[in-house]
């Protein structure tokens, strides 16, 4: 469907350059609100985007409170972002998805890189777990819940709508099963590993999916091998270790609650093999430390710790002093995998961090791989918003 009659957002001189290579957002501080006053658009609105001589740019929804005041879903100017515009993009999406993984686990719609700018849908089988983080896309909630129903037919729609990013577009927290019953376990298979989750106190939308391709290689090295798995969640990272054949695996995190699910995990893999431990990750890894506990491998994925650029130097900080810990328990030779989660925290720059962490031990880093986030979070290539995730395979040499 088109938009027969669309209102305009006019931007200043020179503010579409960005827009022009690709980009999908407007900042409210780019806008000629003298010529077009955010004051006069209601939160949600679709509307085109135009340069200061009047050229259309494409066409957004708009959130005149916001930072991020406007959100390009097309190039086109006389789109609308409605049922038909919502079920091409995600039968696309899913279609990429049903070709690439053999189960049906994975994530789903990811924002912007799926056209579909403030939408986030993991599927679990037959439970999508949907997210809605702007006010354009909250406006259109039931209509998306609806195409979602219409093409996959899931047993469970369950909306978790209880992001901190809510918060910044003036939108309320809260979650809610839109269809179905929500199962106390949740079942997802990923390389070849059954986990159980429990969806609803789980963090986020469930699972991380993004780090699977990275998982999967940390199999390859853990044959025989005495892993410690740190910010473990429900053990992703050490169950497939343990099944991979690793010797023993250990799991840290700040939740009982979550370590027993990872125990639970892990026993359907393999009889004995794990241990947990709950606590403080930092304290955690100081204790073992003086206990002097040694690893072949150590996995650090942790929780952003830069959120906003202001918070750079702190989560520097952060990340260097959770590495050199994480270093001071390996074994000659061992391997680290230190992975970040924070955009504002670029790949050179962890990879600095790392290295900095190391010299203060007199140690050298043999990078040996680099991850990635997986393909079912693909990054749109005008916008380095949507690439966050790295992970380095590091081997510690003594200098």
């Amino acid at each position: 469907m088109t938009n027969d009659n669309p209102r305009q957002l006019r931007l200043k001189k020179r503010e579409e350059r960005r827009l022009k290579t690709g980009h999908l957002w407007v900042y409210s501080n780019e806008v000629d609100v003298k010529t077009t006053p955010l004051t006069e658009i209601a939160p949600g609105e679709q509307l085109q985007i135009t340069d200061y001589r009047g050229n259309v740019l494409g066409s957004a929804y708009v959130n005149p409170n916001s930072l991020i005041c406007a959100r390009l879903f097309s190039h086109r100017p006389d789109a609308s972002l409605d049922a038909d515009l919502i079920r091409r993009r995600l039968e696309r999406a899913l279609q990429f998805r049903h070709d690439l993984f053999a189960a049906p686990h994975y994530r789903l719609i990811y924002g912007e890189s799926d056209g579909l700018p403030g939408l986030v849908v993991d599927r679990y089988d037959q439970i999508l777990v949907v997210q809605i983080t702007t006010v354009g896309m909250d406006v259109l909630r039931d209509t998306v819940l609806e195409v979602l129903d219409t093409v996959l037919q899931p047993a469970v729609i369950y909306l978790r709508n209880d992001s901190s990013a809510r918060e910044q577009e003036g939108l309320e927290q809260y979650v809610e099963v839109i269809k179905g019953q929500l199962p106390a376990q949740m079942e997802l298979i990923e390389n070849k590993v059954r986990f159980q989750v429990p969806l609803a106190e789980s963090q986020k939308t469930g699972w991380y999916f993004d780090h699977r391709l990275n998982r999967l290689r940390c199999q390859a090295y853990a044959p025989g091998k005495r892993v410690l798995d740190v910010f473990s969640y429900v053990g992703a990272w050490g169950v497939q270790a343990l099944h991979a054949g690793a010797s023993e695996v250990i799991c840290v995190d700040a939740s009982k609650e979550y370590l027993q699910v990872a125990e639970a995990n892990a026993a359907a893999v393999k009889s004995g093999g794990l241990a947990t431990l709950a606590g403080d990750a930092f304290e955690v890894l100081r204790q073992l430390h003086e206990d002097n506990e040694q690893f072949d491998i150590v996995v650090l994925d942790p929780p952003a710790f830069i959120k906003r650029r202001k918070d750079m130097k702190e989560g520097e900080l952060a990340y260097r002093r959770i590495n050199r810990l994480a270093m001071r328990l390996l074994k000659q030779d061992g391997l680290l995998i230190s992975a970040s989660c924070s955009y504002h925290l670029g790949r050179r720059k962890l990879l600095d961090n790392v290295r900095r962490a190391a010299h203060k031990l007199e140690q050298e880093v043999q990078v040996l791989e680099q991850g990635h986030q997986g393909p079912d979070h693909p990054v749109h290539a005008a916008m380095p918003e949507t690439d966050y995730l790295k992970a380095y395979f590091c081997r510690l040499l003594a200098m």
